[in-house]
C-alpha cells in the first residue's frame, strides 16, 4: 500500500451545542436490570459446574421431575449472567437487548437457547422478562448479545404530566457553563424562570400556559456554546467505533507507516471558501479528491459535508474509503485522543 495523504481543512468559526447535548433532566434515566439464567442446547461446550448442575435440578424439580444433581452429566448447558438496560418511560411490551455472559467454565454459549429468566432492578422487583437464542461475540465466545430478547412486564412508575419544575444536571461541572444556561434559558423565556443551584444543578419553573413536554423540547434545543466534551467509545475486541457526528478535530498533523493525516486551520473567504492560495486541493491515492471548499470533502464523487469543521465521523469515513483497516483507524483515533486534538473524551471498553 503506498502512502497516502488525507488533509482536512478546519475552518475558524466556533460551534455551540444544545443544552440537550450537554446535560440530563433529573428523575429521567436509564435503570439496570439483571438475572441469572440457563442456558441449553450447546453442542458440548457447555459447564459442569456443580451450580449450573444444581439450577438444571432445580428448573427439572418445577416440571416435577426428581433427579440428583450429581448424575446430570451433561456438556450442553451454562449457566450465565442475563444484564439489560430498562429505558426512562418503558412499557409494559416493550423488547430489551440482552447481554448474556457466563460465568461457569464454559467454552462457548453460541447458539444456545436462554431459558426464561427474570430480571429484576436494584429494588428486587422484576421489571423483564428474557428468553431466546444467543449470537456470541466474534472472539469471545463466552458471552454474547440477544437482541429484543426480553419484554418489559412491569413498568416503572414515574409521570412528568404534573411536574411544575425540571431539573437539569450538567454533565460535567462548570459554574461559567451552569451561569451561561441559566442566563440563556431566562432570555429565551422572557422571565427569570432558571436558577443555578451549583456549579452542576439549574432548577428551570415552566410556564403555566405551556405543557411539560414542549417545555423540556424548548429548553433542551436552546443553543449554547460550550466547549463541554462529548465520548468517542471504542471496543476494540469487537472493532467498533461509536461516536456522534458533531465531535470535532483540531488542528493536528500525524504520520503513519501508510498514510499522513493533516487537518490544519485555513482562510475563509466571506462566502466560506478556503483561499486558493493557501488551501490548495489535494489528492489522496486514486480515488480521493479534497477540493478548494473548506468544508467539503469529495470521497469518489461522493460528497461529505464536514459542516464547516472536521470530525471524527468525517475521519472514519475517509480512512473507510482509503481501505484503511479499522485496527489502524483505532490506533489513529487514540493516537490523535493523547495529541488532545479530539473535542471528546475517548472511553475505551475492556
Amino acid at each position: 500500500m503506498k502512502k497516502i495523504l488525507l488533509t482536512l481543512f478546519l475552518s475558524l468559526t466556533i460551534y455551540g451545542q444544545t443544552i440537550k447535548d450537554i446535560s440530563n433532566i433529573v428523575g429521567i434515566r436509564e435503570n439496570q436490570l439483571i438475572g441469572h439464567g440457563l442456558v441449553v442446547g450447546l453442542a458440548g461446550t457447555g459447564d459442569k459446574s456443580q451450580f449450573t448442575m444444581q439450577s438444571l435440578q432445580n428448573l427439572l424439580r418445577n416440571s416435577y421431575i426428581k433427579i440428583p444433581a450429581s448424575s446430570i452429566k451433561s456438556k450442553n448447558i451454562a449457566t450465565v449472567m442475563v444484564t439489560a438496560v430498562l429505558p426512562a418511560f418503558a412499557r409494559q411490551g416493550d423488547k430489551l437487548k440482552l447481554k448474556i455472559s457466563s460465568i461457569g467454565d464454559a467454552k462457548s454459549i453460541d447458539g444456545g437457547l436462554l431459558l426464561l429468566t427474570q430480571l429484576k432492578g436494584v429494588d428486587g422487583k422484576v421489571y423483564a422478562l428474557a428468553q431466546g437464542t444467543i449470537m456470541a461475540n466474534d472472539k469471545i465466545k463466552t458471552s454474547g448479545y440477544i437482541y429484543e430478547g426480553a419484554m418489559v412486564e412491569n413498568e416503572l412508575e414515574y409521570s412528568l404530566k404534573d411536574e411544575k419544575f425540571i431539573t437539569l444536571s450538567l454533565l460535567q461541572q462548570d459554574a461559567k457553563i451552569a451561569s451561561l444556561c441559566e442566563e440563556k434559558i431566562n432570555d429565551k423565556f422572557g422571565k427569570n424562570i432558571a436558577v443555578a443551584y451549583d456549579t452542576r444543578t439549574i432548577e428551570i419553573a415552566k410556564p403555566d400556559n405551556m405543557s411539560i413536554i414542549r417545555f423540556i423540547s424548548e429548553v433542551q434545543n436552546i443553543k449554547i456554546e460550550s466547549m463541554m466534551k462529548k465520548k468517542v467509545i471504542i471496543d476494540p475486541v469487537k472493532e467498533i467505533i461509536i461516536a456522534g457526528a458533531d465531535i470535532t478535530i483540531n488542528p493536528v498533523t500525524i504520520s503513519r507507516k501508510n498514510f499522513t493525516i493533516r487537518i490544519k486551520k485555513s482562510n475563509l473567504d466571506d462566502k466560506g471558501w478556503a483561499d486558493p492560495a493557501t488551501n490548495i486541493g489535494v489528492d489522496i491515492g486514486d480515488d480521493v479528491n479534497i477540493g478548494q471548499k473548506a468544508v467539503e470533502v469529495n470521497v469518489d464523487n461522493a460528497l461529505v459535508n464536514t459542516k464547516q469543521q472536521p470530525t471524527v465521523s468525517d475521519l472514519m469515513r475517509a480512512m473507510k474509503t482509503m481501505k484503511v483497516n479499522i485496527t489502524e483507524i483505532i490506533e489513529t483515533i487514540k493516537m490523535l485522543d493523547r495529541l488532545g486534538a479530539i473535542n471528546a473524551d475517548v472511553e475505551m471498553v475492556r
